[in-house]
């Protein structure tokens, strides 16, 4: 499942090998990183840098005229519209995570007043009500990006009739790749990854997935230093450095799906 913008922007940069998406701000606050984008017009400029320093796509959370996390049509379809017009082509995906609004019915409304919607949704299948949120999305014509968090969530998703109507399973992982190895052996055969970590295991965690030639994931709302501990300028010195790690991790003769 995808929709053909998705497949387009996807296509257009994986032809160039490049597996890492960019998370460019998710809940952090500019007190947490001062690079943190909040407005449209800063995701939009990041979306822009991420994907000079390699992203195939972007994960974001907009905010509201408070900077607060929101689903709401207005400051979403500002996001997404902005980032389309900065960094032409690139994949854009949203969150539906239950920290922006606790109510799984609201959530999955939010979903449908989009007017201009993103390529993908990610979806926790840890939090209550997540198959009626990707039903939404569904519905809407929009991909979904399945969050899996433990094995439970994994199989959850096994016995779902959604697993091979995704457009990848993201493996979140706080502990490390052993976690996130644990999880990907409780896949359905042909599922689509892509690995990350927090803090500064993500970094294990992505030379790990990408080893096993999946895609990975970084940016602000993941971690804020820089494989050797030095504090990132921002989210695109760290999407370089996790290219170059991808680059260098990944086995021979990786291929790349369409």
């Amino acid at each position: 499942m995808g929709s053909a913008v998705e497949s387009a922007a996807e296509d257009s940069y994986r032809a160039e090998e490049m597996a890492v998406k960019a998370c460019l701000n998710g809940g952090r606050s500019r007190e947490e990183h001062p690079a943190v984008p909040l407005t449209a017009a800063e995701l939009a400029v990041d979306a822009a840098a991420a994907r000079r320093a390699g992203a195939f796509a972007v994960h974001v959370h907009p905010r509201n005229a408070r900077g607060v996390q929101t689903l709401d049509a207005a400051a979403c379809d500002a996001a997404v519209a902005a980032i389309r017009a900065a960094a032409h082509g690139i994949a854009v995906g949203l969150s539906t995570s239950e920290a922006i609004d606790p109510d799984p019915f609201s959530r999955a409304a939010a979903i449908k007043r989009w007017r201009t919607p993103p390529d993908f949704v990610s979806v926790n299948l840890s939090e209550l009500g997540w198959a009626g949120i990707i039903r939404a999305a569904v519905h809407a014509g929009i991909g979904v990006e399945a969050g899996l968090a433990s094995p439970r969530d994994a199989d959850e998703l096994a016995r779902s009739p959604f697993a091979h109507r995704l457009v990848r399973a993201l493996l979140e992982v706080d502990d490390g790749p052993e976690e996130a190895s644990a999880i990907a052996e409780l896949l359905p055969e042909g599922v689509p990854q892509l690995w990350h970590g927090y803090g500064e295991r993500t970094w294990d965690v992505m030379v790990a997935g990408a080893a096993a030639g999946h895609d990975v994931r970084v940016g602000l709302e993941d971690v804020l230093v820089l494989p050797d501990g030095r504090t990132a300028s921002g989210n695109a010195e760290l999407v370089a450095h996790a290219v170059e790690l991808t680059v260098r991790s990944a086995p021979p003769k990786r291929g790349r799906r369409a």
